[in-house]
């Protein structure tokens, strides 16, 4: 049980400085408001950091459920503790954006931009096209998840690969995540959606979930590319 709990713990600190971050520029009032995307990407690159060096000794730090199937796929992960390490990965990136309502609760009374309040939890298109989509999140996590082969001992991330790894999530924000906003986890996405579904957020709209499969599939699937790539490689 330490390592689901390990899986809980990463992935709640993942999705406290992520969501965190995307908080801090959309909502109103903030001291971050309206600071951008490279804000956001620097966020979200230090919250891969500091997730992974907290959870890497305790159950690898996956913190994605991509990233254990990738790893599953190349036999570096046993398929047997894949389906729990996915529910833990979704408990904590729940718990985390429960966390983040609790840090800036005022400030979603100071907001009337709905679309940001969804926006700041779950990912969208920039440019609705189902398909262009789907290729944006296959390709930013078969980017992730082939890299992270290379950065990985054993059957998880570590401590020490704490710093490759954020500066990876980092690169890719900043070069992919322009399109999808850049899920490539679907544990990132779907679990503060369903947050945000069943929470009582001030002037929300409804959780967009029309397209919140392509945050889940599009990962998979760049996920598994990704693991049967590396097995031709090694």
């Amino acid at each position: 049980m330490i390592p689901f709990f390990g899986e809980i713990l990463g992935t709640f600190i993942l999705m406290v400085l992520g969501n965190g971050v995307n908080a801090n520029v959309s909502l109103s009032k903030t001291y971050g408001n309206n600071s951008g995307w490279i804000v956001i990407a620097f966020g979200w690159g230090i919250a891969v950091f500091v997730a992974v060096y907290i959870a890497g000794p305790i159950s690898g730090a996956h913190i994605n459920p991509a990233v254990t199937i990738g790893l599953a796929v190349t036999e570096k992960f046993p398929w047997a503790q894949v389906p729990g390490y996915i529910i833990a990965q979704m408990i904590g990136a729940f718990l985390g954006a429960f966390a983040t309502f609790l840090q800036y609760r005022p400030h979603f009374k100071e907001t009337e931009n709905a679309d940001a309040k969804l926006g700041l939890f779950s990912t969208g298109p920039a440019i609705k096209s189902t398909l262009d989509n789907l290729i944006s999140e296959i390709i930013g996590t078969f980017i992730l998840v082939l890299a992270v082969f290379f950065l990985v001992s054993g059957e998880g991330l570590g401590s020490l690969d704490a710093l490759p790894v954020g500066l990876l999530v980092l690169g890719i924000g900043l070069s992919l995540g322009g399109s999808t906003g850049y899920a490539i986890n679907p544990a990132r996405d779907l679990g503060p959606r369903i947050f945000h579904a069943i929470a009582p957020i001030p002037g929300k709209r409804d959780s967009n979930w029309a397209y919140s499969w392509i945050p889940v599939i599009g990962p998979i699937i760049g996920a598994v590319i990704a693991g049967l790539c590396y097995n031709l490689m090694t």
